[in-house]
């Protein structure tokens, strides 16, 4: 993605926000925020990516009447931006806090040792942790990681600088400072 096209869509992201907030007065909109704007590099056509508190009932009315406000929002955005083309906009919901929300959830649950339900919303998409249990031969110490993470890896030893690094503070071959020349 180009910095042009970073620039619109963090610009369209604040202004289609403020627009929401301020000028479109539909009751079943509920609290809803733009998180992200992603446009198609041809700058015809924008996802705007919302994210809503509520009910999944809710949540599906607040996205259906944002779709209904978008031409609105894009006259609106016509009149104060100054771009050659504006996009037309595309409402998507945003899943990403709920998904966070609900990871994180699953790691309280199982810090306190308690198994995860399995009342899973039908939508999830991620799986589910479980405690590992030990194999054989394997030490209790090795099953502590219940997320199913990895240990972290040792880290790499230092290298000294080649041919073109610079050495840094910590390198033990540092030459002496140069004399300053005078100018004469």
């Amino acid at each position: 993605m180009s910095q042009r096209t970073e620039r619109v869509d963090e610009l369209l992201r604040q202004e289609i926000g403020a627009i929401l907030a301020r000028d479109v007065s539909d009751p079943r909109i509920g609290f809803a925020t733009v998180t992200e704007v992603e446009t198609a590099p041809d700058l015809r056509h924008a996802r705007v990516w919302v994210s809503v508190i509520g009910q999944r009932a809710e949540r599906d009315d607040t996205v259906a009447a944002l779709a209904h406000a978008m031409p609105f929002v894009r006259r609106q955005l016509g009149s104060r931006l100054r771009l050659k083309r504006i996009p037309e906009l595309h409402v998507r919901l945003d899943e990403s806090a709920e998904r966070g929300t609900r990871v994180l959830h699953l790691l309280h649950e199982l810090e306190e040792g308690h198994v995860p339900d399995d009342a899973t919303p039908a939508s999830e998409t991620l799986p589910t942790p479980v405690p590992r249990l030990p194999r054989e031969g394997e030490t209790p110490a090795a099953t502590d990681d219940v997320a199913g993470l990895a240990p972290e890896p040792a880290p790499a030893p230092a290298r000294r600088p080649g041919p073109g690094r610079q050495r840094g503070p910590g390198d033990s071959r540092r030459s002496a400072p140069r004399p300053r020349r005078e100018r004469q």
